[in-house]
């Protein structure tokens, strides 16, 4: 991903609230599962680490980054910032 690229995605996902969030037990299968399908209907969301999870937000960014495919476009604070291509919702019809 260029730079222009991720400051694009960064701009708009700036309006966008954390949809799915890393709590206490960190990342379970289930919470990569649901970022999974998150990234497949959106492309672009945001994923907020709790106050409870003691978890690097850096680290999780880069591990689910590498399970679900996607690329991390930004990690501020305890948000982050994913996104992944979707071939299905670009495909002309």
């Amino acid at each position: 991903m260029t730079s222009k690229e991720r400051a694009e995605f960064r701009s708009a996902a700036h309006h966008l609230e954390p949809i799915i969030n890393v709590g206490k037990e960190s990342l379970t299968p289930e919470v990569t599962n649901a970022i999974d399908e998150a990234l497949e209907a959106r492309e672009l969301i945001k994923v907020g680490v709790l106050k409870n999870c003691f978890d690097d937000p850096r680290e999780i960014a880069d591990i689910v980054a590498e399970r679900t495919g996607s690329e991390v476009v930004q990690v501020m604070g305890k948000k982050i910032t994913l996104y992944r291509y979707n071939k299905k919702k670009h495909q002309s019809k």
